[in-house]
């Protein structure tokens, strides 16, 4: 069986960057539709370390990026509070990194206009008595811990309130073209088999990490280079600041709080398939080596779960083997001028952080080539919350926490992350 439906503009994509097409572009006025294989933010954006990025990390390497990230963290800050933990973030130099490295990081962090403060090591530890107590240095910048499936379904309940559609479970299988012009697609329900067939004025492939298999359904090549990334889940949550290594991008040099747990990672690593989430042994044994370097008794504490995500970097070039190489910026591609192939954009490349402004490079790139003058007003809109106090709230623990602590909450602990008990 096939159904037809048509629409101005189709968004592929249901990670963090398509959902924020989708949503400016139904805030701009535009009938816009999204199609999503599988449920939201269950490809890149529900598997990342939830690091709201104040620009630190890449202002020694990538300094545009960092501008950027600053920006973006002080606008998601606003339009999505209940999103957002601000727990601060430092960069601490320990025994096993270069001492020069820390003027380096300061200078760099205040070029890009990121807010960065030294601390004595004695309120450092005052701060996170967990900590290699001989951290040499230590630079306070305004990192945060992001809740990606809050913010992504924020997002879709945003759009939606716009009257944009978001189908899940539809598998993009072909892309209709036209006297080389994209004009829709055909797309497949993966729990029911059925075949949609969706018409659109434009189509914009915000597919992530898939975005060059999407592409290549049009005849475009575009490069993406899959960079492999596993975390893991710790039982405790032993910091209440987000942890940064003060050195190069590397291996598990993150530690994040989240919940009542902490996540340390990542690796980095080009891989042929973003599909391929295989986790190896080794991978998770850097973590917890890694990890006993910012906290001596880390490997005192149990690993929960080891998940992986790919990130979905960009490199029109060749791409070397190690990913931490490729910029972290993103670019809007419009096949026309590039492929000669009208009716299709890609937004290729950034980071989770940077999703609102990408969105809006593409949806004004979708303007311009619509010649209509539509002004974004992400920056200002506040994204609609769930119901906080009945649910949000709730499994964030407040409440059980309290009927845990006063013995209101009887019965075997079965889950120490959401404080859920057999009864």
């Amino acid at each position: 069986m096939t159904t037809t439906k048509s629409t101005e503009i189709l968004v592929i994509g249901g990670g963090v960057t398509g959902l924020g097409v989708l949503f400016d572009l139904a805030q701009r006025g535009f009938k816009a539709m999204l199609l999503e294989r599988e449920d939201l933010a269950t490809g890149t954006s529900g598997r990342f370390h939830g690091l709201l990025h104040s620009g630190g990390r890449y202002a020694v390497k990538d300094p545009h990026t960092a501008r950027e990230c600053y920006a973006e963290n002080t606008i998601l800050r606003r339009v999505m509070p209940h999103a957002i933990e601000d727990t601060g973030g430092l960069f601490v130099l320990t025994p096993h990194d270069d001492p020069a490295y820390g003027e380096r990081f300061a200078a760099a962090c205040q070029s890009a206009g990121i807010p960065v403060e030294e601390l004595e090591i004695a309120e450092l530890l005052r701060r996170e008595p967990l900590l290699n107590p001989n951290i040499s240095r230590a630079f306070a910048v305004p990192d945060a811990s992001v809740d990606s499936w809050d913010a992504c379904h924020a997002l879709a309940r945003g759009a939606k309130e716009y009257g944009a559609e978001v189908l899940t479970y539809r598998r993009v299988t072909q892309l209709l073209t036209r006297q080389n012009r994209v004009t829709g697609v055909e797309a497949q329900n993966a729990l029911t088999g059925e075949t949609l067939t969706i018409e659109a004025g434009m189509v914009v492939n915000a597919a992530g990490a898939w975005a060059g298999q999407i592409a290549k359904m049009a005849g475009c090549e575009v490069k993406i280079v899959p960079g492999k990334g596993v975390m893991v889940a710790m039982n405790y949550r032993m910091v209440n600041t987000l942890i940064n290594r003060c050195h190069m991008p590397a291996d598990g040099d993150i530690l994040v709080p989240v919940g009542t747990v902490a996540v340390i990672g990542t690796t980095s690593m080009q891989v042929s398939d973003p599909d391929d989430l295989r986790i190896e042994d080794w991978e998770v044994r850097r973590m917890m080596d890694e990890g006993e370097k910012l906290i001596p008794a880390f490997k005192q504490f149990r690993p929960l779960r080891a998940w992986a995500g790919v990130r979905p970097l960009y490199q029109e070039t060749a791409a070397g083997s190690n990913t931490r190489d490729v910029t972290r910026g993103h670019q809007v591609l419009d096949h026309a001028t590039r492929d000669g192939v009208e009716g299709f954009v890609s937004i290729v490349g950034g980071k989770w952080t940077t999703y609102r402004l990408m969105a809006q490079d593409t949806v004004d790139e979708v303007c311009r080539k619509l010649n209509t003058n539509r002004p974004c007003r992400t920056a200002d809109t506040l994204l609609p919350a769930e119901n906080e106090h009945k649910t949000r709230r709730y499994y964030r623990l407040n409440e059980r926490l309290r009927q845990r602590e006063h013995g209101e909450l009887p019965g075997q602990l079965i889950c120490e992350c959401e404080l859920v008990t057999r009864q």
